[in-house]
């Protein structure tokens, strides 16, 4: 832990603390620090509202001026259920403590009516004098299950921020406001792009038009630049037998992700949370040999996981996500290449939406979880977290390595991204796979007429259309770029006499490909203008007196306003 984390968890404890003062029947459970703050976890027997944290918040200023240290000390499972015997909560956690063997540990902080004791693993700031009370903030209330789990009860959760200064929480706040400005789910519903309903399901987006227009762009470019890097495009069912995903590993390691087996035929058959099986079946179509290598499948492949309800968020969180999936099959001394051309695939892509900030998070695996968390091949997983920490380094990609988070098949990187007004993001993903491929049996020809297994690169640099296209509504803040936006172009007409050009110059642009709307209803010109706003289109053609006499149009552009006038001929060439 950092100091700001120490920080962080200390406010934690000081949040139960005031709480306590006004509810003291509450049953405290857990409170870590999490990324930009702290939060805790209550059952209320009296009901709290948002209302109530401004008061809260006063109270934690107050005692923290009589806070000083938190004094640790070790203490027997006995003494710790007569301290909490009253917090099932509690009992639970040290119950789980002594079963694995671990110590049990006391934080006390404070002292007389302020003094709060608490079941904690430690990894709080050392003197609590350092913690600016000009610089946290109690935000929000969220309901949360115990331990995650939606077959526990329903706790309330208080969340706050907290940073080193009074300024970084003012940039925090006011990053949030724009966030909120610019929320996806918000967003999404004025421009018209998907929706959700009950009937459907959660986590089960509808597309309307205006967002499979953006999800064909998208596909688009894609696939042009996917043919350009070699990659063959191939398509692959929804569903597979129990056997396949057994054979793959994912059952029963990934059962929980899984939506239940459907019985037929006297088997049992999985909606698919992943491609990379079925693109492992169309390796093995055929016989391989090493001038097939590398061989790159891709596919816009619809999986489906069975995300806890508790856990759905927009976009961001679904529970079927249409994926920009790939897999590189390659020899060992192919895959440098092979890799160091996915993250050029990336930085490409980086350009092209205007994402400045990024860095790649490169998982590798902890050797003591062999053969429990991970596949038990300890020279392959040398070998390859080499061969990507080289090429990472090669690149000069800004890259921090993470222990103990690789798949259980082999290394791999998760793209982070920041949007234009600084949130951080979770795109992609970039993995190394040395086990799977041997598990289905997969092999190639070599030069000298061996069998040899292949290596397989998992990689999906847009993501998915979800969480990729929730993150472009933030980060433009719904105002898409010209190739990008469901309309492009808004043709208004003034009045009754200049509707007939107005159609006439509509037809022209969808003849010519221009994603084109036309408004020839009896609104007021401004009004017209002000919808077509919040629109976010990005060009307006105004069609008046003058525009019909001169046989031309008035172009104003989202960004830099009126743009002057073009001839009928010459509209493409200015909308470019």
């Amino acid at each position: 832990m950092d100091n700001l984390e120490h920080i962080r968890h200390s406010l934690a404890h000081l949040l139960a603390t005031a709480v306590l003062k006004f509810y003291p029947d509450a049953k405290y459970t857990i409170g870590p620090a999490i990324e930009n703050g702290f939060y805790y976890d209550f059952e209320f027997h009296t009901p709290i509202t948002e209302n109530d944290l401004p008061k809260i918040e006063k109270t934690m200023k107050e005692i923290l001026t009589g806070w000083r240290n938190f004094e640790g000390k070790e203490i027997s499972e006995k003494e710790a259920k007569k301290f909490f015997k009253d917090n099932p909560y509690k009992i639970e956690l040290i119950d789980e403590i002594a079963s694995n063997g671990e110590t049990i540990t006391f934080y006390t902080s404070g002292s007389g009516a302020s003094e709060f004791t608490d079941l904690c693993r430690g990894g709080h700031i050392e003197d609590a004098r350092k913690i600016n009370p000009d610089a946290f903030k109690l935000t929000k209330i969220a309901g949360a299950y115990w331990r995650g789990d939606e077959k526990n009860k329903m706790l309330t959760r208080i969340y706050g921020v907290a940073f080193n200064t009074k300024e970084e929480l003012a940039d925090y706040e006011k990053m949030m406001e724009e966030a909120e400005k610019r929320d996806h789910r918000k967003l999404g519903k004025e421009l018209k792009i998907f929706t959700f309903d009950n009937d459907v399901g959660p986590g089960l987006p509808l597309w309307l038009p205006n967002g499979t227009l953006i999800i064909e762009e998208l596909e688009r470019l894609a696939k042009e630049t996917e043919k350009k890097a070699g990659y063959m495009q191939v398509r692959t069912p929804h569903i597979a037998k129990e056997s396949m995903y057994k054979k793959s590993g994912h059952l029963p390691y990934y059962k929980e992700v899984m939506f239940p087996p459907m019985e037929y035929e006297g088997g049992k058959y999985y909606l698919r949370a992943m491609n990379c099986p079925h693109h492992h079946k169309i390796f093995a179509s055929e016989k391989r040999s090493y001038k097939d290598l590398p061989l790159r499948l891709a596919e816009y492949g619809t999986v489906y996981r069975h995300e806890k309800s508790g856990e759905l968020f927009g976009l961001m969180r679904v529970r079927m996500l249409q994926m920009n999936d790939a897999h590189i099959y390659c020899g060992e001394d192919q895959f440098a290449d092979e890799f160091r051309k996915v993250n050029d695939m990336y930085l490409y892509y980086f350009k092209v939406f205007g994402i400045e900030k990024y860095v790649m998070r490169f998982s590798t695996h902890d050797p003591k979880k062999l053969g429990e968390k991970y596949v038990d091949e300890p020279e392959l997983w040398r070998k390859t977290e080499d061969m990507v920490r080289d090429v990472l380094i090669e690149s000069k990609i800004p890259y921090v390595e993470i222990p103990n988070e690789a798949a259980f098949y082999g290394p791999k990187i998760d793209v982070q991204v920041w949007s234009a007004i600084g949130r951080e993001f979770t795109l992609a993903t970039n993995q190394v796979d040395f086990a799977v491929p041997k598990r289905f049996g997969l092999t190639y020809t070599t030069k000298d007429g061996k069998e040899k297994t292949p290596l397989c690169i998992h990689r999906a640099p847009l993501g998915t259309h979800e969480r990729f296209i929730g993150f472009l509504i933030e980060h433009y803040a719904g105002a898409f770029p010209y190739w990008l936006s469901p309309v492009q172009v808004k043709v208004l007409s003034i009045g009754e006499k200049h509707k007939k050009y107005a159609e006439k110059i509509f037809e022209y642009l969808k003849e010519n490909d221009v994603r084109a709307e036309l408004d020839n209803s009896n609104e007021m010109l401004g009004k017209k203008i002000r919808n077509a706003k919040l629109q976010k289109v990005p060009y307006i053609l105004v069609i008046g007196d003058k525009e019909v006499e001169s046989q031309s149009v008035t172009i104003e552009s989202r960004e830099e306003g009126n743009i002057g006038t073009a001839k009928l001929d010459n509209i493409l060439e200015k909308l470019k």
